[in-house]
């Protein structure tokens, strides 16, 4: 199932309440990779062509991001690559099909570091309760932050988790990180982990 255009990258639901059909959209049954707020598309881009027998998820909530990365995706020729623009939160709770899900990246989410605004951070209990109900058994969840007392607070929500174990920390290679990664990568700590759902 080859796209006849960029904007065919994009996943645009017919229903807003209803699972996504996955099929439908890649054409195929290859293990799901997420990208959890691709921001400008490097990293699941190269992850993309890096592994043309994956499909790939990026989902983010600014539509012009998502244009540009669908535009990126169609000149690079891949095929195995949709975009969804919509809060992550809620695509991974609503939209993501149970068992559907290899592999979740979760890098760098918007930490709101003032406690009054740590509400606003999406990454919760409910949160993970949706990751586990959406991977499959043997998925991987991994985190990766510059602000490590979020960092803390996230690692320590899937230890206390039992449906899952500690992984092998996953680190992309260079050319993956994005230009957010790269500059802090020079002027911060980073945090990462990586969890398996047994």
């Amino acid at each position: 199932m080859e796209p006849a255009g960029p904007q065919d990258l994009r996943i645009v639901p017919e229903d807003w309440l209803a699972e996504l059909d996955l099929r439908k959209y890649f054409g195929n049954d290859n293990p799901l990779e997420v990208d959890v707020g691709c921001g400008k598309g490097n990293f699941v881009l190269q992850r993309a062509r890096a592994h043309p027998d994956s499909n790939f998820l990026g989902i983010d909530r600014m539509l012009r991001r998502i244009r540009k990365v669908c535009n990126k995706a169609w000149r690079m020729e891949l095929d195995n690559i949709r975009l969804l623009r919509m809060d992550a939160s809620y695509a991974v709770s609503h939209m993501l099909p149970p068992d559907s899900v290899a592999v979740y990246y979760v890098f760098f989410p918007d930490p709101w570091p003032k406690k009054r605004h740590h509400e606003n951070r999406f990454f919760d209990p409910l949160f993970l309760s949706a990751v586990k109900r959406t991977l499959r058994s043997g998925g991987l969840i991994n985190i990766a932050t510059d602000h490590l007392p979020f960092f803390e607070e996230i690692e320590a929500l899937l230890e206390a988790e039992q449906s899952f174990v500690r992984a092998e920390t996953f680190v992309p290679q260079d050319h993956e990180r994005t230009e957010f990664e790269r500059y802090y990568l020079t002027h911060k700590q980073i945090g990462r982990c990586s969890f398996r759902l047994i």
